[in-house]
């Protein structure tokens, strides 16, 4: 079957698949912008794109000593690519995975929704969680929780103290107490359970922050870059509450808005 023509550019006949083509390529490179934006890695693309036009006009202007210089260079260039963007391309695929299976789940709870008990239990987590954070703000202490939903987020996991315990305003309070052997690093939720405490979080490499943004604050950002997770911080020095998701700090002004935003990336899988 032939393709549908549009319009006509020059001689050049455009149709349906092409126009297609064309908006999936701008989608695309659109995202990987967003991916990259703001990190050393966009500067490094940038360098390499111009490195790649470089070698097209060399080969246009019929350079042989820097074509064949350039050439070798680009025959190893997805080597490369792939090696000096591999968190890049990590958080790419956690992303894709990640959606495709919050999707599943938003199905299966429609299909099978939990039973009262769990709903409670998950009520009176958050609500442990929300409290604890709200008490912490007043009394400007800081705080780093992650909460990575129904999976654990690899090499941070056990990067602190694996405690495994039960959700609760008392233990998440005295966790971050400055006295507390815990109370550097981030506490890790899991599910319905606190994983792990005082747990090393990876440092954002945007070169754009805020100046302001202090250890814990890029550490709450970059493990929201680094994974499909939401950090919720408190600063030690304002008391203000703030909460990070897809390398985006995002302030939190009320009660009610920070219990939102933590029913909506608090999850209990059976």
């Amino acid at each position: 079957m032939g393709a549908i023509s549009l319009f006509m550019v020059g001689n050049y006949e455009v149709g349906v698949v092409n126009l297609i083509d064309l908006l999936i390529a701008i989608f695309l490179v659109y995202q990987l912008y967003k991916l990259l934006r703001g990190g050393i890695a966009f500067n490094i693309f940038i360098g390499i794109v111009i490195l790649y036009s470089v070698w097209w006009i060399v080969k246009w202007l019929e350079m042989p000593l820097l074509s064949n210089i350039l050439g070798a260079f680009m025959s190893v260039g997805v080597l490369i690519v792939v090696i000096i963007f591999q968190p890049e391309i990590r958080r790419f695929l956690l992303y894709v995975g990640n959606t495709t299976m919050k999707g599943q789940n938003t199905f299966l709870k429609r299909l099978f929704p939990k039973s009262t008990a769990v709903m409670t239990e998950s009520d009176e987590i958050i609500d442990a969680i929300t409290n604890s954070m709200m008490r912490l703000s007043k009394s400007r202490t800081g705080m780093l929780i992650v909460l990575s939903g129904d999976q654990k987020i690899g090499l941070y996991d056990n990067s602190g103290v694996v405690l495994d315990a039960q959700i609760s305003e008392a233990l998440l309070e005295s966790i971050f107490m400055k006295d507390s052997p815990l109370h550097d690093g981030a506490v890790i939720i899991v599910k319905d359970r606190i994983h792990s405490a005082s747990a090393v979080m990876p440092v954002s490499e945007n070169t754009k922050l805020a100046t302001t943004y202090g250890l814990r604050h890029r550490a709450a950002i970059g493990i929201s870059e680094n994974s499909k997770v939401v950090s919720l911080v408190v600063s030690e020095e304002t008391g203000d509450i703030s909460y990070a998701i897809n390398g985006e700090l995002r302030k939190i002004g009320s009660r009610p808005e920070l219990k939102e935003v933590i029913t909506r990336n608090y999850h209990i899988t059976e």
